[in-house]
């Protein structure tokens, strides 16, 4: 079931979502060449911590038999990585490298949900492309995030975008509505035929993310039950934001 929420609940909302953008805003200003990615895992949770926020991701289990709960406060994918990388004090963070972060907050009862692709020192050409068609693909799908639309029309508009790039988008995983819970109706693939699913309304909070992949679309799952790589070893991309439906234009949440 879809929540509608109230000014209320928009209010305690919009407190989660500030923490999550903060949180990126240090993140950026300390990524670099040579740490780890542990490292930056560290400083995400005692920025959210100190602004009295819970990382939401830390411990979530996703319920499914051999996969133990998540244990970080970050998902850190780099480079090949598309999604769900765990921080590790083994894994170090390159020049040219593309590491794509994800992070929940949760605050007064409410979730706050963004990922950002950052680009460290100095990158290929095509690198810098892919990250900026996916951030794009977000906006351009949020053009469609207005009352009277449906969820397909979002979802059409960021794969066409994509695929009109020259770019694949990931089909087994999706965004999604945001709330009390991290994940909640509605889902939100990022591919699709306009004109289905159910249509928006002013108060929905949802979690729109494009997961772009240089090559083909095929992922693989690795044994720690979590990371997501490209099959083919492509780049991929990701790029999130918690948006309020309203009775204009979306309210982007997560973004200072």
């Amino acid at each position: 079931m879809v929540t509608i929420k109230s000014k209320r609940e928009i209010e305690l909302m919009k407190e989660a979502c500030k923490v999550v953008a903060l949180t990126y805003q240090e993140l950026e200003k300390r990524l670099k060449p040579g740490m780890t990615t542990w490292e930056l895992d560290q400083i995400a949770e005692k920025t959210m911590r100190s602004l009295g926020a819970i990382p939401a991701e830390k411990g979530y289990n996703i319920g499914i038999k051999g996969v133990p709960p998540y244990p970080a406060t970050l998902c850190v994918s780099i480079n090949d990585e598309v999604i769900h990388g765990i921080p590790s004090k083994n894994k170090v963070i390159r020049e040219g490298d593309i590491v794509s972060i994800d992070t929940v907050a949760l605050k007064n009862g409410f979730n706050g949900d963004a990922a950002r692709t950052f680009i460290v020192g100095k990158a290929s050409k095509e690198a810098e492309r892919l990250v900026q068609v996916t951030k794009q693909a977000f906006f351009e799908g949020i053009k469609f995030a207005k009352p009277g639309y449906r969820i397909g029309d979002v979802s059409h508009r960021i794969g066409e975008y994509v695929h009109s790039q020259g770019y694949s988008v990931v089909r087994e995983f999706q965004g999604h509505g945001i709330g009390r819970e991290m994940h909640e109706d509605p889902g939100i693939p990022n591919y699709g035929k306009a004109g289905r699913g159910i249509r928006l309304e002013p108060g929905m909070t949802l979690a729109i993310e494009p997961m772009v992949i240089q090559g083909k679309p095929n992922i693989l799952q690795l044994d720690d039950g979590w990371t997501i790589i490209t099959e083919d070893g492509s780049l991929a991309a990701h790029y999130e934001n918690t948006i309020l439906i309203t009775e204009k234009e979306p309210e982007i949440l997560t973004i200072l």
